[in-house]
C-alpha cells in the first residue's frame, strides 16, 4: 500500500467511525431511558447480566467490570455479571451445543427482577436469540446492543439502540461507546454526589 493511499485509508476509516459514533445522536433519549431502566433493576435488588460473541462477548466483559468495580466514581459495586465463563462455555458446548448455551445461563440465573443486556452486530445469533426469549419467558428486562439493523433481536428486545452501520468493527467501537455513556449514567443516577 503506498504511503499517500494508506493515509487516505487511515483517514476515511476514522472519518466513517466518527460518523458511526455521531449517528448515536438520534438515540440520547433512548440511551437516557435504558439508564433509568437498568437503575430501577439495582434499586430492585436485580443484577445486570449480559453476553455476546467474539467481539461481543468482550464487550459484555467490559461492561460487567466497569459496574462491579468501577468506572469514574468511587463508589458501591453494581451487581453485574457476563456469560463468560469458558469453563461454562465449553462444558455446555461440548455436552449439548453452543446455540443454546446462554439460554441454559438465562435459565439458571435470571428472575423477572434483572436485565439481560445482549451485544451483537448482526442481531442474529442463535444464541442471543435463545438467550433473549428464554429471558423474556423469565419477564426480565432485555435490551439490545445492535448493528446491521437489529436483526432477529430486534424484535426480542424490550428495548434496543441499532448503531447504524453495516461494518462490525465500527458497530462494536460505537457498543464501546454505548457501554461507557451507561456506565457514567448509572453512576450519576445511583450514586448522586459521589466523585
Amino acid at each position: 500500500m503506498a504511503e499517500i493511499a494508506a493515509n487516505q485509508w487511515i483517514e476515511r476509516y476514522i472519518e466513517e467511525s466518527a460518523r458511526v459514533k455521531r449517528s448515536l445522536l438520534a438515540d440520547v433519549d433512548t440511551i437516557l431511558k435504558l439508564s433509568k431502566l437498568l437503575a430501577d433493576v439495582i434499586r430492585a435488588g436485580g443484577c445486570i447480566y449480559s453476553c455476546g460473541n467474539g467481539g461481543s462477548a468482550c464487550d459484555a466483559i467490559h461492561l460487567t467490570e466497569e459496574l462491579v468495580a468501577r468506572y469514574l466514581r468511587e463508589r458501591p459495586g453494581i451487581r453485574a455479571m457476563h456469560f463468560g465463563d469458558p469453563g461454562i462455555l465449553t462444558c455446555w458446548g461440548n455436552d449439548y451445543d453452543f446455540k443454546s448455551v446462554y439460554k441454559r445461563c438465562v435459565e439458571t440465573h435470571l428472575t423477572s427482577k434483572d436485565a439481560l443486556i445482549v451485544f451483537t452486530t448482526s442481531g442474529n445469533s442463535d444464541n442471543i436469540l435463545q438467550a433473549l426469549a428464554a429471558a423474556n419467558a423469565k419477564g426480565a428486562l432485555t435490551i439490545g446492543l445492535l448493528g446491521k439493523g437489529g436483526g432477529k433481536a430486534r424484535a426480542l428486545c424490550n428495548r434496543s439502540v441499532v448503531v447504524q452501520s453495516d461494518v462490525t468493527s465500527q458497530i462494536q467501537e460505537a457498543h464501546i461507546v454505548l457501554v461507557h455513556l451507561l456506565c457514567d449514567l448509572l453512576e450519576q443516577e445511583l450514586f448522586p454526589g459521589q466523585s
